[in-house]
């Protein structure tokens, strides 16, 4: 098996900046960056004009995607003392959905100057939350017309996803809707772009596809019907305004043109893997190939990726797709919308400089941290009730509660929410044997990893790699350099050999959580406190009755809204 210097590239778009990694086919990691996206996240102006967005509204710059990624990747072949000819394959994981109006050629609307003052022209990114009313219909005509596709999304679909987000544009800016000549996710948007291909060639991923689109391998997207039924002018959507190729995240979607090897400072010709969801990267990033492994992929928000060899009905899963994650198996999806930015939200509010000194106060205090009570849907709750527009709450403050008896209750409110998940699954009939946390806050924050152990009752694995979804990234780059330069026979070879623990390897064993088995009473005390909390807040709204959740959630409805 080949390897340095044969190397790949993995591309991690992530909420605020895109990181580069450059690994050989060991797995060993030869240099990395980061950059940062020079607008951040567009939520309160838009540039140029200065205009004040709406208080739902999350928006990026899509040049940002390009210039910050010729950064990383020059500073990351500096920092590895290679030439462009040294990388065999280019693997790129995004943010999902982040989507935006483009041209037939590419150009993003926002990036014509008619349309630069105009807010629905710019990229949505995977949190802007404006399309609560365009979800709750599309939910309600499925649910009608009894869609099949509904199935495999728990019942209900997100107000993140693709479809809600276009038909916001249409019916609040329909001069952008009409103008749009492509409607593309914003990581397929970056590869079209790598490869230059015409829009006729785009290339899909069926993972952002799959997840974020309701696009099934057996049946396509929901029919023409359907999208008639949501607005005759949507009727021809997939087929007026959504043109290119569906290809799994490995496939090559062709090969690094010159314009954009000149860009990153690479050579043309480079196989470039169609993308995948960021989270989605962090499953082989972790060295994890098979079923019944739940991996917890932990930044900004949380997604949850565990594969399985069948298919099960789960009430608020964010996807089933078949092949969606690793070849051959059911990938599903889950996640808690706010994680790390409700941590760091918590700190700003409080006015902490760092989490050092929160966690350390945080870490000394009791299972429960004196009774306050937290409820995490600071950004809504994705699963299992996929309702962005719920909201969070803390209970139990008394004025001798100090903040980081707040930071405790939050932390633990994370591990209910994840237990929460992991009891639908299971009770689903969906096998979760062992349970792996990877991204940036399994290695920042250690406190949390084992809270989650502690709640959970399981032990967790932390792999060594710091940068998983970005090594995932660089193993499908290498998939996509086909076998006769990685030289491996499958997938799952691949990710064993690049990202699993290797006991010839120290820097690549993991480090494994274990329980404290003395609180495991306490928090099962406490976490039924916390689904109680859970019914208060949703209260009897419309939308949960039907959804089947079990246990204490049949039967209520979705209650206190922004």
């Amino acid at each position: 098996m080949p390897s340095s210097p044969h190397v790949a590239l993995g591309l991690d778009f992530g909420t605020e900046s895109v990181r580069a990694l450059i690994v050989d086919l060991d797995g060993n990691e030869h240099g990395s960056a980061t950059a940062k996206y020079k607008h951040g996240q567009l939520i309160n102006t838009l540039p140029g004009t200065g205009e004040k967005l709406p208080p739902d509204f999350a928006l990026q710059h899509p040049i940002d995607w390009i210039d910050s990624s010729a950064k990383a990747v020059r500073r990351t072949m500096k920092r590895a003392a290679l030439d462009g000819r040294a990388v065999i394959g280019i693997g790129v994981d995004f943010t999902s959905c982040t989507m935006l109006p483009a041209l037939g050629d590419g150009t993003p609307l926002c990036m014509m100057e008619r349309m630069t003052g105009e807010k629905y022209a710019w990229p949505k990114l995977w949190k802007h939350h404006a399309a609560k009313r365009q979800t709750d219909r599309i939910n309600r005509i499925a649910k009608g017309r009894k869609e099949k596709w509904l199935c495999d999304y728990g019942g209900i679909i997100g107000l993140e996803w693709f479809f809600p987000k276009v038909l916001e544009t249409l019916e609040e800016a329909p001069a952008v809707y009409d103008a749009a000549e492509v409607w593309v996710e914003g990581g397929d948007w970056y590869v079209w772009r790598l490869v230059g291909c015409d829009a006729n060639d785009l290339p899909r991923s069926t993972c952002q596809a799959g997840y974020k689109a309701m696009w099934s391998r057996a049946d396509g997207y929901p029919s023409r019907a359907f999208f008639k039924a949501l607005n005759p002018k949507t009727a021809d959507l997939v087929r007026d305004k959504m043109p290119g190729r569906l290809l799994a995240p490995g496939q090559s979607a062709g090969e690094l043109c010159e314009k954009s090897a000149k860009k990153l400072g690479l050579r043309p010709g480079i196989p470039v893997s169609a993308a995948t969801i960021d989270a989605h990267a962090g499953v082989p990033g972790a060295g994890v190939a098979g079923a019944g492994t739940l991996v917890m992929v932990l930044g900004t928000s949380s997604c949850h990726m565990l594969n399985a060899t069948e298919k099960k009905y789960v009430p608020g899963v964010a996807g089933v797709v078949h092949g969606g994650i690793l070849p051959g198996l059911y990938g599903y999806e889950t996640g808690q919308a706010a994680v790390g930015d409700a941590f760091d939200w918590l700190r700003r509010t409080v006015g902490h400089r760092n989490f050092e000194r929160l966690s350390r106060e945080a870490d000394a205090l009791s299972p429960g941290a004196d009774g306050v009570l937290c409820l995490d849907w600071f950004n809504g709750c994705r699963t299992p009730l996929m309702d962005g527009s719920l909201t969070g709450a803390f209970t139990g403050l008394t004025l001798n509660h100090g903040p980081h008896y707040m930071y405790r209750a939050l932390l633990e409110s994370s591990a209910f929410g994840l237990r929460w998940i992991v009891e639908i699954l299971r009770e689903s009939g969906v096998p979760v044997r062992r349970f792996v946390a990877t991204g940036g806050l399994p290695h920042h924050n250690p406190l949390l990893v084992q809270l989650y152990a502690d709640v959970l009752g399981q032990t967790i694995t932390v792999p060594s790699a710091k940068q998983g979804p970005a090594l995932g990234a660089a193993v499908l780059g290498v998939l996509a350099a086909g076998r006769n330069a990685g030289g491996f026979a499958s997938a799952s070879q691949a990710v064993r050999a690049m990202a699993g623990p290797r006991k010839d390897l120290p820097q690549r064993q993991p480090r494994v959580v274990k329980p404290n088995r003395g609180v495991r009473k306490a928090y099962d005390k406490i976490y039924q406190h916390y689904r109680d909390l859970v019914e208060v807040v949703r209260g009897q709204g419309p939308g949960a009755r039907d959804q089947g959740l079990g246990g204490r959630g049949q039967g209520l409805g979705l209650g206190i809204r922004k």
